[in-house]
């Protein structure tokens, strides 16, 4: 199956796509921009939205659902934030179609037009904000901590899967607050749980920090993301989240009486992570062979072949092993297939990324071991059956912190300084990775470096580790440093 598979060196672009569709992750839709979740890879979302789930609610957010359709007239109300999304939007104009009075099929009804149109959901702030409004009194109503699951569309041109694709899934959160110190804390708090969630579950190491006015979200007065560093050496932005300030408040007249009856507009964050969760996955730990997945995301963790094939014997053993297991809340599952070779399937499950393999012969048996091959090693040993479940849980837990370790040392690897353009130019060329330098601080010298290298500001660097000197390109003082890198 390897063989299916363009190498990462030959043309990362392809090896991506080649294991997103040999692996089974996703596939192309009829429409155009569009992806279908195979049961693989939304098995893995699956898993990262549950550990999410949990990490929210144990900070005291609540789940909630509000509507895919926007009107038009609420996304003018806050001026950054339709512009920062005109472009991307899809619009509902008719509400009815009709048989096509000039031959078969269907057309849009003309006399069924909208009096207002509606956009269907690129982010949900305005029509959030705009119920907030019903929901917000007084201070007693404060925070109000919201999360919501769901689907959004943002038109593209060139789409990629789970990486940018015209719909995906995502959470959102929209949080309010009787101050700007509280709601700034939560963008904070969630900044801390998004990096956690990275490092910890997917294994990919993060680079924390906030994003430069140009790059914020639209209507955020700041930006705080994590960048992650995929094999090729470009950036991903994995999760963002935004201290809104009193923008969306104003925009749709949220108030609040405080203690003493006066009245004031709330504070606002929003956070979010979507699907491009999982094509990040992809691109920090899968290999030539196929997809790696992370243990504690892995649909399967264990996956059990009966040797050469499922037999009385061999089947009452890989029951018992799988019994334990699953007592020890291991993800478990038996080949039962009686059909296909061993060797096939040895190679479909490393295509699949399954963390563990055990295979079970009858020779096995009459040594009463069996044998265990890892997937992001390809170590192959023999274990003895007695206390394997202790075994597999250790060996699992081993394979995570080895991921999460060999990214972080590639990460590590390819983060370089700068201190003049045409070192600059030459890292990002021949190098990659995130480049440290100091910037003057303005928009202008942003762009005009992003204008010849391609590469953009993925964050300011919170301890400024550079201290003070003169910007990379302006020659101009600079007091921040910044980490530049092309990106996803």
């Amino acid at each position: 199956m390897a063989k299916q598979i363009t190498p990462r060196s030959e043309n990362y672009s392809q090896w991506y796509n080649d294991i997103v569709k040999k692996a089974g992750l996703a596939d192309n839709s009829a429409v155009r921009g569009c992806m279908v979740i195979k049961p693989l890879g939304f098995g893995i979302w699956e898993n990262m939205k549950a550990q999410l789930d949990t990490m929210f609610k144990e900070t005291g957010h609540v789940n909630a659902y509000f509507p895919l359709f926007i009107p038009k007239s609420f996304l003018s109300k806050e001026a950054e934030h339709v512009e920062g999304f005109a472009k991307e939007c899809a619009v509902i104009t008719h509400h009815r179609l009709m048989n096509n009075p000039n031959g078969t099929g269907v057309v849009v009804d003309p006399s069924a037009k909208l009096e207002e149109e509606l956009i269907v959901r690129p982010t949900s702030e305005t029509i959030i904000w705009n119920t907030y409004k019903d929901w917000i009194q007084s201070y007693r109503d404060l925070p109000l901590l919201i999360n919501q699951w769901a689907n959004v569309v943002r038109w593209e041109m060139r789409t990629r899967p789970f990486l940018r694709t015209t719909e995906f899934l995502w959470q959102e959160g929209h949080t309010a607050h009787a101050t700007s110190e509280e709601a700034l804390e939560e963008s904070k708090l969630i900044h801390e749980l998004y990096a956690r969630f990275a490092e910890d579950y997917m294994a990919m190491p993060v680079i924390k920090g906030a994003k430069t006015a140009n790059e914020r979200f639209a209507g955020a007065v700041e930006t705080f993301t994590i960048e992650a560093l995929m094999q090729d050496g470009k950036a991903l932005q994995a999760g963002t989240s935004h201290f809104l300030g009193q923008n969306f408040a104003k925009a749709f007249d949220v108030t609040y009486a405080d203690k003493n009856n006066k009245i004031e507009h709330v504070w606002a964050s929003s956070w979010g992570v979507s699907t491009r969760l999982v094509g990040g996955l992809i691109m920090t730990h899968s290999d030539d062979e196929g997809l790696v997945i992370p243990p504690k995301l892995a649909p399967t963790q264990v996956v059990i072949i009966p040797i050469p094939k499922p037999s009385e014997e061999i089947m009452k053993v890989a029951e018992g092993i799988t019994e334990k297991l699953l007592q020890l809340g291991i993800r478990v599952k038996i080949d039962r297939d009686d059909q296909k070779r061993p060797g096939f399937k040895f190679a479909q499950y490393e295509m699949e990324g399954v963390p563990i393999r055990l295979g079970i012969g009858k020779r096995d048996l009459e040594k009463n071991v069996v044998e265990i091959a890892r997937r992001d090693t390809k170590e192959k040993k023999s274990i003895d059956i007695e206390g394997i479940e202790k075994y597999i849980k250790d060996l699992l837990d081993e394979i995570q912190q080895n991921l999460f370790s060999r990214a972080k040392k590639y990460r590590d690897d390819h983060i370089s300084v700068a201190e003049n353009m045409d070192q600059l130019t030459q890292l990002l060329e021949e190098k990659g990775g995130f480049v440290k330098a100091l910037w003057d601080g303005t928009t202008e010298t942003e762009l005009a470096v992003k204008d010849k290298t391609k590469a953009t500001i993925r964050c300011i660097d919170d301890e400024n580790s550079l201290g003070t000197g003169i910007d990379v390109l302006s020659g101009k003082p600079a007091s921040k440093t910044v980490l530049y890198a092309k990106s996803y």
